[in-house]
């Protein structure tokens, strides 16, 4: 700016000096359009030159800006690059847990149905076992029903053992009295083949052959119609007393041409000479009395020795109390 002036000055100098007043008034007039100009071009500098600097302040802010947003640009980029990596490895987290889900889900809907069909299972079950508990329970009732008859029945039943149990015990009582009895009456001939012994609730007189009869002979020695008519008088104080007479003989065959046919024979007419001994002259029921032959099929002694023999040749009077009230309760049963 002060090179132009110097030269503006100069050209003024030299025109006043070379040129004439017209020109120099042009020249003035130029030198102050010059001027003008000038200062206006000053004035444009000092704006441009302010809008320079505000201009450089704005770059500087702006690169400032650039420079921070570069910056921030970088660090969200990591941030960015972090958050992707960590989207990365949650993705296949979820892939991970939606595959193992998957398998939950199919197995849960196996279990499901395993358990669905073992309740479908057990509700059926549970339906006959309903069934059956209402057709136990009806026959349980049905039961009761039968169960308080038969209580009612075994009562019964009780009560009439009990009346049994008594009329045994009587008869028992009635029996050993008996024994005694017929012991005290026959005391004299126990020893003359005559025993007196109790079993199976009778009382059994036995007498052996040689008390009675002679051998192959139905006719009855002195000795035995005394001990016949001891027993006789015991036998009419117990009416209540049933007498079976069993005739036995040994395995020896009759001799053909005898008054028996056999030892069937012999041993029924023996049996039933004792059964007149029995009757005659005493007051004795003869439907109390029974007489029956065995002959040589119920031995004592199976030996086949003399004295066997001897043994199994005799007559049992059996004598059994009457039973006609245990009867009686028990056709009642």
């Amino acid at each position: 700016m002060r090179l132009t002036s110097i030269v503006i000055a100069l050209t003024g100098f030299t025109l006043l000096t070379c040129v004439s007043p017209r020109q120099f008034k042009t020249l003035q007039h130029e030198n102050r359009n010059c001027r003008e100009e000038n200062d206006l071009l000053k004035g444009e500098n000092e704006k441009l030159t302010v809008d320079n600097n505000e201009l450089k302040s704005r770059m500087e802010a702006t690169n400032k800006n650039i420079s921070s947003l570069l910056e921030d640009s970088t660090r969200k980029k990591s941030e960015l690059d972090h958050l992707l990596a960590e989207y990365n490895q949650l993705r296949q987290r979820y892939q991970g847990l939606s595959s193992s889900q998957e398998t939950i889900i199919k197995g849960s809907d196996t279990e499901k149905k395993r358990l669905l069909e073992q309740l479908q299972a057990t509700q059926e079950d549970l339906i006959k076992r309903e069934d059956e508990l209402n057709r136990l329970s009806g026959t349980l009732d049905e039961k009761k029903a039968n169960l308080e008859q038969l209580k009612n029945e075994l009562e019964k039943r009780n009560a009439r053992l009990i009346e049994l149990e008594s009329i045994l015990l009587r008869k028992d009582s009635a029996v050993n009295a008996l024994k005694q009895k017929v012991s005290e009456a026959l005391l004299g001939f126990e020893n003359q083949g005559l025993t007196v012994s109790q079993k199976n609730g009778k009382v059994y007189v036995s007498l052996e052959e040689k008390l009675l009869f002679k051998s192959g002979s139905t006719e009855v020695d002195v000795k035995g119609v005394n001990a016949l008519k001891k027993l006789a008088k015991v036998l009419e104080q117990n009416p209540d007393i049933n007498i079976m007479i069993e005739g036995h003989t040994d395995d020896v065959k009759v001799i053909p041409g005898s008054a028996y046919k056999d030892n069937w024979d012999l041993s029924v007419q023996r049996a039933t000479a004792i059964v007149r001994i029995l009757l005659d002259g005493s007051k004795i029921n003869p439907k109390r009395l029974t007489a029956s032959g065995k002959g040589e099929f119920m031995p004592v002694d199976p030996g086949k020795t003399p004295e066997a023999r001897q043994k199994n040749r005799r007559t049992e009077i059996i004598l059994t109390p009457k039973l006609d009230e245990l009867f009686k309760i028990l056709e009642n049963n």
